[in-house]
């Protein structure tokens, strides 16, 4: 007999929904909404957690460069190591843009932790902001 899987839900960044209830994120919507708050949430931002975050905002205005790039990719690892418990990352890529040359394109393929299918988490930074 298989174990239950968990309920995930998380803190709601959504807001509040059409009838004034906090939306509540579950399952990927929840980790999605975890991961993105980890990756541009600056260190210091937050008042009793210092540490937190990987800071992804603090590489804007830098250049766009094989050396970020490989940087980034390693704060998205160590940062979602530390603070995202639940998931375990497989591969971080971050690629420039075709189209623009100041974005930068990040995917993440993680599973998690009670699951064995993977899930990516795909968005686009603009150094040049």
């Amino acid at each position: 007999m298989q174990a239950p899987t968990p309920d995930i839900i998380s803190w709601p960044l959504g807001g509040v929904d059409e009838n004034g209830r906090m939306s509540w994120a579950r399952d990927d919507l929840s980790i999605r909404e975890v991961m993105l708050n980890i990756l541009l949430t600056r260190p210091g931002e937050r008042v009793q957690r210092p540490e937190f975050g990987a800071g992804l905002p603090d590489f804007i205005h830098q250049p766009n460069n094989e050396t970020t790039r490989n940087l980034m990719a390693g704060v998205i690892r160590k940062s979602l190591a530390l603070w995202e418990p639940r998931v375990l990352v497989d591969e971080v890529t971050v690629k420039p843009g075709e189209q623009r040359l100041a974005d930068v394109h990040i995917n993440i393929r993680y599973r998690l932790r009670h699951r064995s299918e993977t899930a990516e988490l795909r968005f686009t930074l603009n150094l040049g902001a």
